[in-house]
């Protein structure tokens, strides 16, 4: 497990089955590559877990549900081998929520950037808050979201998935995110959206385990090569990710003059 500064990933899992995933970062809950590989062996583990009938993923605090990629570490990237590794960190995260058999629900209490909307979009239902405002910001620091638009065009479609990705720096809201079909419910505030959450985990852990499979594998139809596609994307983010031109536009954004 991770020393408290660098963050933390945590599993339990409820007498009835709902097996509870949640991480933190002190950087608005950022993903350095840590965090991530905890991640995917957490979803396994639960997804594998005979005891597990619902996966729940959800971050701690009450702003921000997930920062994206960790900005100190991508500035420390030095060849592209590191960066296709990197970003292939997402790519493990968004393949185990995929090929997990178990559903999955996002508890999405915040803002999204980047590799956070490409977590949402790979729950297979996502509840959220009318704070929970969403942004693609990697065309403005010289990379795009190209691990995660997959996941996140499957949800949103191609039209709405352009405008999130060109309008770079500008969050659109809770409300716009479910109606081009990212969040599938939108909450006042963290104690309702934790209530539905609640009432929905426990209504599902108590439905047939294989129909509940079945329709997980009904969801991602068509999904097959996202192995390959995805860490392939990742080797584009990598290689991106060196240019002097995103180095800077990352120190900027650390200086404080992003």
């Amino acid at each position: 497990m991770p020393a408290p500064d660098n963050g933390k990933v945590t599993l339990s899992i409820s007498d009835n089955g709902i097996a509870t995933i949640s991480f933190f970062h002190p950087a608005q809950n950022s993903l350095p590559t840590v965090l991530l590989n905890d991640l995917t062996a957490k979803i396994k583990h639960a997804g594998e877990d005979v005891q597990t009938r619902i996966i729940v993923i959800k971050s701690e605090g009450d702003r921000t549900f997930c920062a994206g990629a960790s900005f100190d570490e991508l500035l420390q990237i030095k060849d592209k081998q590191a960066g296709a590794e990197f970003f292939s960190g997402f790519a493990s995260v968004i393949n185990a929520c995929r090929k997990s058999p178990k559903i999955i629900i996002a508890r999405v209490q915040g803002k999204s950037v980047g590799g956070g909307v490409g977590l949402a979009a790979a729950a297979d239902y996502c509840l959220a808050t009318e704070a929970a405002s969403i942004k693609l910001s990697e065309l403005a620091i010289g990379i795009g979201p190209f691990v995660i638009s997959p996941a996140v065009i499957r949800k949103i479609g191609m039209p709405a998935f352009s405008q999130l990705t060109i309008r770079a720096v500008d969050f659109q809201t809770a409300k716009w995110a479910m109606e081009k079909g990212l969040f599938n419910e939108v909450y006042a505030d963290i104690p309702a959206l934790d209530e539905a959450l609640a009432a929905l985990s426990n209504k599902l852990a108590s439905y047939h385990p294989d129909a509940l499979n079945g329709l997980k594998q009904i969801l991602w139809e068509g999904t097959d090569d996202w192995d390959e596609l995805l860490h392939h994307r990742a080797a584009i983010s990598g290689e991106l990710v060196l240019s002097e031109f995103t180095q800077q536009s990352l120190r900027n954004f650390l200086n404080g003059k992003g």
